[in-house]
């Protein structure tokens, strides 16, 4: 596919030229476009890249061909064309007031000409490709159209065929023939209303290939066939198809005497001309009958004359589309189906469409057909192979995003598709791009439903015919030659591609410019779709293309100055400029033409300053990215004039380092980049204008010597400055230009030597008296040390090992040691780069250098002086870079050592350490050294569990870190206890005898210990004994007592007796408490919890009112919540007695100081009265009510006298009471209701029948009565859906849930996508019927005697839907059961009184749903009522 070549150029050459000539001979040469369209394209194929020029194919020429001027030019008269001088030529008016709009211009195409003047934002399509068709009103052949209907009653139109004639047929039955001249003159008027009221409305038409023969297809079934030539009626045709039916189709083939009709009962028949003895006749033969499946669009296969030798044409190949697939026959030699393809799953509503074309793939011509019915487009490549057999293989196909009616080919690479939306798409099939879409809803097209229908007979077709109808308009489009005519109810429009030129000219009416120029260069570059117009070779093409854009270029030019506006601001102006001027220089350049862009257009532009300036801004981004050499030096010197007057003189430097500067003056230009510290121009135009490297080099350093020779700082511009000059240096030395570029190579070692020789001179030219010696180096050296050594460093890998270079090098390397040296000036990390740079020369295995060694010693003093503690860390980094460059060789490694020991460079040390394995003295490096001493801890790790240290390393290592442990742990426990777990695991306990310091061994075991310090491993694996646990337990009692409890809870591994021991040792009450109730000595703990409460009671009623009264109450508010906890958490575990053991007692607690303080506080008595009742509340659910009251009554104290002091206590008690009575009855009837409720709803819902949507199977598509015969079940599914039970096993609708097998709807379960299945699905037994399918046997009309089988149950039993609805019923109501709450509550009742919580039960203790802390009820409660 990829291959195609540009068939369509010769079968568009012709009418490409329609609006470059006169549109009327469109028409005229349609002769000669049949004859050459598809002139043998093999041939073309083969020689595709000659030249086919305008004689070839008699194209007339055009005259004078219209100017851009006259163009744009052109006056607005209403009733003149868009490119055309005449209007009466053939009345083919493209401007109209009832033409139509499309929907990406508002074109001259377009019935309002005001649309010219207004902007329009253009969809990407247009912008991109133009308007693509052009698209006419046939005037005279719509007014001869309503003439006819009002004057002879021939009726509406109803169907159309073209050729060299134009035929339209009428709902009267009644063929008018127009001619394609200027006139549209109507030629012949063939039948009568009379017989058109017999035969019905014509719905079908068909001309032969020479145009002298016509079909007539009717209504109500009859054919007839007329003479063009002479208008007389050759045939008619009554019985060569079953009667009652109307005629969809009829089509002519190649062959003359063969034609093709499809009639409304779906059958497809051939009809054979004969003549015998003057006698015309007509036999039918029956290809394809309308009982196997409805044929509503047939196509047979049409070649031009330059193809009737394709090996194909001798099949006469037809195409059919029924409702379920797409058939390709062959009629001769005999009839033989060589394809059927079958749709897949498609809107029955769709229309199916087939449509042949000849195109050329892998250089071969086949014809391919295209077919769709909905949204996507099906290609199909038909071949012949040497055997005579016939190949159909798939092409890519077209997704779209709209249901198509109508499909037609305009050439080999285009197509247009009309959607149900009445919008044209013009498609490259080849990309599947889309060029333009046009709104065609003004044509009121025609349909062909009333055929489809057959409402002429009576209606007897089918449903599914009946809809396909329903958008059918077959017979209402009709291709010749490169055009498309649409039939509408009063009028025929007309389409075809625009030429080239005309797409462009069409562009530049709309006053879109830019876009214009955008098509013509898609032209250029043979990158544009739908080209017509366009022949002969690449070049030739592209010079007739290039010469429009110059046109338009300067039209564009003239434009912007014409339409500049004169007063504003200069912004508007700049603006306005800024919109056209940068797509001109773009477009002068893409084309080459640097002559029109600096000659006449700049020329042009000069004239407005603004303008001007535009320009020159424009050119910048071109001149850096180098695409634009060769500027003039006009152009060069106003560009620099430009910038600087806008003072952008880092835009000038950019531009100059750019551009070829030998045409301007260049100590102008020099003295300009210095003034305005240009540095890098100022160089490049030594370099490049004068040949000359060490001038710039000179400039530079008389500006950065005297201040650093000064010892001052410099300056932020002499900083930049400094590094210009040493990438400058390292350029010049590498042989490569500045800023950017290459030094021409004969120069380069010529300039390399310049540089050298300038570097090392001994004084400079303008030497004072008092300079010192070598003045360039040690400017370089104080200005930025390593950045020059590694210029230096750089260059020696360059050197190449010959004499010169060696003595070049030692010569460097002998200044270098003398300028630094002998002078005190350089810092210490200055002169250890000069060594580390020394150092890594002298370590290259080619060395030739050579170096005192005594001058390593000499610096190895320098750098650990212990006199002089200043830039400790750099002077360490210093000598380590030395050591790691190779310096260690020119080193006495003992003495090395020693000296860095003294001045404690603990890096050093490491690095010799390191290189003698001494791994276990690294460790005391690291403990010394205050900025790395964390990382001990990472090293020790490192080496114990790394592989490539020996086992005497690790072993010392080990020992190492053994021995200082309690440094390690002081420096940071977590990760010290990290290293013990892992590495010590065994020695934990050595570690702990090693640690004398308390508070450092209570860190230590917190953070082995306790997970939440972050050590996260299992203490069983760490083997620690009970009693390091217990140590630490006691530790944390001394240290920290308020997170004992906690601690406890996430502790493993320690004794309960000892634990016990050592909290009551520090009397932490809470915690042996904790401990006793974890050992399961309930009543220990709650007595030590008590005798606090108690203790904490008795402070609070002797301190009263005090200050401190406050705080008291608070302990003693937490103390109760605290025991209240202890017994509710192991009452669930205790009998009753031992229940009341524990409650009572707390109750007492509470209430004494109540009895002994009658006289409290107020507020005092209000807070225990309250804490009273939460003890009580809280008791109720594990002591019963008469106990309670009984223990309160029995107290001497509440036994005697009036129940004033308790008449609370009780009176809230009884009202809790009373409230949960209430609850429990009114939850019971809640529940009862919303129970009943909901199963009704359930048996309603699943007893209910169903009501299948069709009285077919969706699968096979035929009534489930037809299939009776056969052994086959009916199923039903509460979707709607309706299949035979055989269908849905051949699509494997059944799936296995649980051992059963069950069915699902295959229609819902194919349509979902995401893949939900619908699965109405349950077990099918005969006469089974459920909520989700009904199973129905083929003799289901059965007697009132036959009883349908019934599955034999001994209980009744919920199907898999039943229970899945009863669980979302379960969902709606989470929380407890409702199985549980109502048994419950029956069990209540059954009772003889009503007590969830009594206390009668003893033994295990009983577990009530209602006393679970989950159990909650979301009612309010009962209104306090006042008295």
């Amino acid at each position: 596919m990829e291959n195609e070549p540009d068939c369509e150029t010769v079968e568009q050459n012709l009418y490409a030229r329609a609006t470059d000539e006169e549109l009327n001979k469109t028409f005229n040469l349609e002769a000669s476009l049949s004859k050459f369209s598809y002139i043998d394209l093999d041939k073309e194929l083969e020689f595709k890249n000659d030249l086919i020029d305008d004689k070839e194919f008699d194209i007339p020429q055009v005259d004078t061909p219209p100017t851009l001027e006259s163009i744009l030019n052109e006056t607005d008269d209403e009733d003149e064309s868009f490119v055309l001088e005449d209007p009466t030529l053939l009345n083919v008016d493209t401007i109209d007031s009832h033409s139509y709009d499309t929907s990406s211009v508002a074109s001259s195409d377009s019935g309002d000409r005001t649309n010219l003047k207004r902007k329009k934002k253009f969809p990407d399509s247009f912008s991109l490709h133009g308007s693509v068709m052009r698209h006419s009103l046939l005037k005279g052949i719509s007014a001869q159209i309503v003439s006819a209907a009002d004057k002879v009653d021939a009726g509406l139109p109803t169907a159309i065929a073209v050729s060299s004639l134009i035929a339209v047929g009428t709902s009267h039955g009644l063929a008018l023939i127009f001619g394609k001249d200027q006139n549209q003159a109507l030629r012949l008027c063939l039948g009568s209303t009379s017989v058109g009221g017999q035969y019905g409305a014509i719905s079908a038409l068909s001309i032969n290939n020479d145009c002298s023969r016509l079909l007539c297809g009717f209504a109500k079934g009859q054919i007839t066939m007329w003479d063009l030539a002479s208008g007389k009626l050759l045939r008619s045709i009554t019985d060569a198809h079953p009667p009652g039916t109307a005629i969809l189709h009829i089509k002519f083939t190649d062959d003359p005497t063969l034609a093709i009709c499809n009639d409304s009962g779906g059958s497809v028949f051939e009809l054979t001309f004969k003549r015998v003895m003057g006698v015309r006749t007509c036999e039918s033969r029956c290809l394809f009958s309308g009982s196997k499946g409805e044929v509503c669009c047939i196509e047979p296969l049409h070649s031009k004359p330059e193809l009737k030798d394709h090996p194909i044409t001798q099949f006469s190949l037809l195409a059919m589309a029924s409702l379920t697939k797409i058939l390709v026959i062959g009629l001769k030699p005999s009839l033989k189906v060589w394809m059927t393809f079958p749709y897949g799953r498609m809107d029955p509503s769709s229309v199916p469409l087939l449509a042949w074309h000849f195109v050329a793939v892998h250089n071969y011509v086949n014809p391919m057909l295209a077919f769709c019915r909905g949204d996507v487009v099906h290609f199909l490549l038909v071949k012949r192979d040497e055997s005579g057999a016939i190949h159909v293989t798939k092409q890519k196909h077209l997704h779209l995003c709209y249901d198509l009616i109508n499909f037609t080919w305009i050439n080999s690479r285009t197509v247009v598709l009309l959607d149900s939306a009445e919008k044209l798409h013009v498609i490259d099939r080849q990309t599947q791009e889309e060029l333009e879409t046009v709104e065609i809803s003004e044509v009121q097209l025609v349909y062909n439903s009333s055929h489809f229908k057959s409402l002429a007979t009576g209606g007897n077709v089918s449903q599914a015919l009946a809809l396909v109808g329903e958008k059918a308009c077959y017979q209402s489009i009709s291709s010749y030659g490169g055009q498309i005519f649409y039939l509408g109810t009063k009028s025929v429009y007309v389409m075809m591609l625009r030429s080239w030129r005309e797409r462009m000219d069409h562009l530049l009416k709309q006053d879109c410019l830019t876009e214009a120029l955008a098509l013509a260069w898609s032209f250029h570059e043979g990158k544009a779709k739908a080209v017509v117009g366009l022949s002969g070779d690449v070049s030739k093409r592209k010079a007739v293309v290039a010469d429009r854009m110059v046109e338009i270029l300067f039209h564009c030019a003239d434009r912007a100055l014409k339409k500049c506006p004169d007063q504003g601001k200069i912004q508007v102006m700049e603006q306005h400029f800024q919109d056209m001027v940068p797509v001109i220089v773009d477009y002068c350049l893409l084309l080459q033409r640097k002559d029109l862009l600096f000659g006449q257009i700049y020329d042009k532009l000069s004239e407005n300053s603004v303008a001007k300036g535009v320009f020159l801004e424009c050119l910048e981004p071109y001149i850096l990215s180098d695409k634009l050499v060769g500027i003039t030096p006009q152009v060069m010197k106003d560009l620099i004039v430009h910038f600087q007057d806008k003072k952008l003189m880092e835009n000038v430097e950019a531009l100059i380092v750019h551009m070829d500067i030998t045409s301007l003056d260049i100590q102008q230009v020099v003295l300009m980049c210095w003034e305005n510290r240009l540095y890098d121009a100022m160089i490049y135009v030594y370099n490049r204008g004068m040949n000359e490297f060490i001038s710039p080099m000179e400039k530079l350093f008389r500006v950065i010597a005297p201040p650093l020779n000064a010892g001052k700082t410099l300056t932020d511009e002499q900083v930049v400055m400094g590094n210009k000059l040493l990438v400058y240096i390292s350029c010049c030395l590498a042989g490569r230009a500045y800023p950017l570029g290459d030094i021409p190579e004969d120069l380069v070692p010529l300039v390399k030597n310049q540089v050298f020789e300038f570097l090392i001179r001994l004084h400079s030219a303008e030497a004072s008296s008092e300079e010192e010696v070598y003045p360039y180096v040690r400017t370089l050296l104080h200005f930025d040390t390593r950045e020059f050594l590694n210029v230096l460093a750089l260059t020696f890998e360059d050197f190449k090992n010959d004499k010169q270079a060696v003595e070049y090098q030692q010569r460097i390397v002998d200044i270098l040691l003398k300028v630094m040296v002998e002078n005190s000036d350089f810092t210490p990390s200055q002169v250890g780069c000069l060594f580390t740079f020394l150092a890594r020369q002298l370590a290259k295995p080619d060395n030739t250098l050579f170096v005192n060694r005594t001058l390593f010693d000499q610096v190895l003093e320098f750098l650990c002086s212990p006199d002089d503690d200043s830039r400790h860390s750099e002077r360490q980094q210093v000598l380590l870079e030395l050591l790691q460059a190779g310096g260690i060789v020119q080193f006495e490694e003992s003495r090395l050592i020693s000296m860095a020991e003294k001045a404690e460079f603990y890096q050093i040390c490491e690095f010799m350490y390191e290189r003698e394995h001494q791994y276990d003295k690294i460790i005391d490096c690291y403990l010394h050294d205050p900025l790395r001493e964390e990382e001990v801890f990472n090293y020790i790790h490192n080496i114990l569990s790394i592989p490539g240290y020996s086992a005497e390393e690790k072993q010392s290592v080990w020992q190492k870190a053994m021995d200082h442990i309690e440094e390690l742990v002081s420096l940071k426990p977590c990760k010290a206890a990290e290293l013990v777990a892992t590495h010590f695991a065994g020695q934990i306990e050595t570690v702990v005898r090693k640690l004398q310091n308390q508070v450092l061994l209570f860190k230590f075991l917190r953070s082995l210990l306790d997970p939440r310090e972050g050590i996260h491993m299992n203490q069983e694996s760490l083997q620690i004994s009970p009693s390091i646990t217990e140590q630490f337990i006691e530790l944390l009692c001394q240290f920290s007592p308020d997170q004992v409890t906690e601690t406890l809870q996430v502790l493993e591994c320690y004794r309960l007796e000892e634990t016990i021991q050592i909290t009551q040792k520090y009397q932490l009450h809470e915690v042996t408490a904790y401990l006793l109730e974890k050992k399961g000595d309930i009543h220990g703990a709650f007595l030590i919890m008590l005798e606090r409460l108690q203790n904490k009671l008795q402070e609070l009623t002797q301190q009263g009112e005090s200050i401190n009264g406050n705080f008291s109450l608070k302990d003693v508010e937490n103390t109760t919540v605290e025991t209240i906890a202890l017994c509710q958490r192991n009452s669930h575990n205790l009998d009753q007695q031992q229940r009341e053991a524990l409650w009572f007692p707390l109750l007492e607690a509470m209430m004494t100081p109540q009895k002994l303080s009658s006289s409290a506080a107020p507020h005092l008595s209000e807070a225990l009265k309250s804490l009273t009742m939460q003890v009580l509340n809280s008791m109720a659910a594990f002591i019963a009510l008469p106990s309670i009251l009984q223990r309160i009554l029995q107290d001497p104290v509440y036994g005697k006298g009036k129940l004033g002091e308790i008449q609370g206590l009780i009176l809230g008690m009884l009202d809790t009471f009373n409230y949960e009575q209430t609850l429990l009855e009114t939850t019971t009837s809640l529940l009862n209701q919303d129970l009943h409720w909901s199963l009704c709803n359930l048996r309603a819902s699943v007893s209910r029948g169903l009501n299948p949507k069709q009285d077919y199977c969706s699968i096979c598509l035929q009534q489930y009565k037809r299939r009776q015969e056969m052994a086959d079940e009916i199923i039903v599914f509460s979707c709607g859906h309706l299949y035979h039970s055989f269908c849905l096993q051949n699509k494997e609708c059944t799936v296995e849930i649980e051992g059963q097998t069950r069915w699902t709807c295959y229609k819902c379960s194919s349509s979902n996508k995401a893949g939900k299945l619908s699965e109405n699905s349950s077990e099918i037994k005969k006469g089974k019927i459920t909520s989700s399918q009904v199973k129905v046997s083929p003799s289901y009309h059965q007697s009132k005697g036959d009883r349908p089988p019934k599955k034999a149950t001994s209980e009744p039993v919920l199907d898999p839907q039943q229970i899945q609805a009863f669980e979302q019923l379960c969902r709606l109501y989470r929380g407890s059961s409702r199985l549980a709450l109502i048994m419950e509550l029956s069990q209540s009742r059954s009772g003889d009184s009503y007590r969830p919580f009594a206390g009668s039960q003893s033994g295990s203790a009983f577990t009530s749903i209602f006393q679970n802390e989950n159990f909650q009820l979301q009612l309010a409660p009962p209104p306090v009522t006042e008295d």
